[in-house]
């Protein structure tokens, strides 16, 4: 059964809308700025926020005491419906697959500031895909998804099997967080923060920033997709752990290329159909290195001619959502065939040996995307969208 990407919807520090997003990604730069919560209080407080006066407008739209990842995720929500042009009752019956790493954390947060005791209101840590099913009424399947950075990279796993199986037509797939203190802080304490940006595959990064925002997908079958104006195909996907380290990836990197030749494979195709690839592209030291290397081993002579898009480093980490912007930037990708031009690196570290285009946007080569998207404990998700119509 295949499945085609019939909806987008975006938000991030670069705008609000798929368009707003595809023109951002344009601009060649982007920066970090402070949490004011956090300022003075640890080394580098800083996170890809959304504009304060477009998380206003979002807040605007809903009388609800839902924090900052739930309304994210309902704004986008709704764009990809209205985008995919769903009839009232494909959404009552559609599948919702939503994706967070952080969850609720700025909820509770707020409530600790705010001097309410812990066992005053108990709220479910990961609720964001119950908000949107309730704010659309969507009665299918509702699952969240959250096994760290790789969260939304599983939810589109979970999505296409949904379709698959034949157990859903449409699907809305996604993740969503929002800034919080405390992973922030953490990393911080870690020292994996970068006081100078996300700059993956640079000589001298020193770590990841934070991002904050929600990427929503409408994912349908042949069927339900027939007659509408599709952004590709979602055509593979694999999963596989490294059960190596809490945090840190395996320097073998065995399961890393498994999941990227396992999710061709399951693509029905090789590297000669891929045109661009998406990394999980962190800007720690480890998780670029070893990415690039796995990106040689699995692309072979091609990896020259293949471009890479950083996209961590317009955007910074979305965390469980990662995976979701990968995947609406892919389809964007395919929609425009062009890559956007990458942040230009003062110096490629050369260790990192893959090909990242900067200047302008290039020529897509061919009509395929690898998505890989890795988390603590060792999840990695690899995928690929493609071209194809129903």
């Amino acid at each position: 059964m295949e499945v085609f990407v019939t909806g987008l919807g975006a938000i991030s520090c670069l705008g609000d809308g798929p368009e707003a997003f595809w023109k951002g990604l344009q601009a060649g730069w982007s920066s970090p700025t402070p949490v004011e919560s956090l300022t003075g209080h640890v080394r580098a407080p800083l996170a890809y926020q959304v504009p304060p006066a477009t998380d206003a407008s979002v807040r605007a739209e809903d009388d609800s005491t839902w924090g900052r990842a739930s309304r994210f995720a309902v704004h986008t929500a709704r764009q990809a419906v209205v985008d995919a042009g769903l009839t009232d009752e494909e959404v009552a019956g559609m599948a919702v697959v939503i994706a967070t790493a952080i969850g609720m954390c700025e909820e509770r947060e707020d409530a600790f500031r705010a001097g309410v005791p812990d066992d005053a209101v108990w709220t479910p840590s990961f609720s964001v895909a119950s908000a949107v099913g309730n704010a659309l009424g969507s009665f299918g399947a509702n699952i969240s998804v959250s096994n760290a950075c790789a969260a939304s990279g599983y939810a589109l796993s979970v999505a296409m099997d949904l379709i698959r199986r034949g157990e859903a037509e449409t699907v809305l797939v996604g993740g969503a967080e929002g800034s919080a203190g405390v992973p922030i802080a953490a990393f911080n304490r870690l020292g994996a923060i970068d006081p100078d940006g996300c700059r993956p595959f640079e000589t001298d990064r020193k770590g990841t920033v934070f991002g904050e925002g929600a990427a929503m997908l409408v994912v349908q079958s042949a069927r339900a997709a027939a007659r509408r104006r599709t952004y590709g195909r979602l055509s593979g996907t694999a999963w596989s752990c490294d059960a190596y380290h809490t945090t840190a990836p395996d320097p073998g990197r065995r399961q890393l290329v498994r999941a990227a030749r396992e999710a061709l494979r399951d693509a029905g195709c090789g590297p000669e159909a891929i045109g661009c690839v998406i990394p999980h592209g962190t800007g720690t030291q480890p998780n670029d290195l070893l990415e690039s290397e796995t990106l040689r081993e699995v692309l072979g002579q091609r990896c020259d001619s293949t471009p890479l898009f950083s996209l961590k480093a317009y955007i910074g980490h979305t965390a469980g959502a990662a995976a979701a912007f990968s995947a609406v930037s892919a389809a964007l990708v395919l929609r425009h065939g062009q890559v956007p031009p990458n942040i230009a690196l003062v110096r490629q570290d050369p260790a990192c040996d893959v090909w990242l285009p900067q200047g302008g946007p290039t020529p897509l080569p061919r009509p395929g995307v690898l998505i890989n998207s890795y988390a603590f404990g060792g999840s990695n998700v690899s995928l690929v969208l493609d071209g194809g119509v129903p």
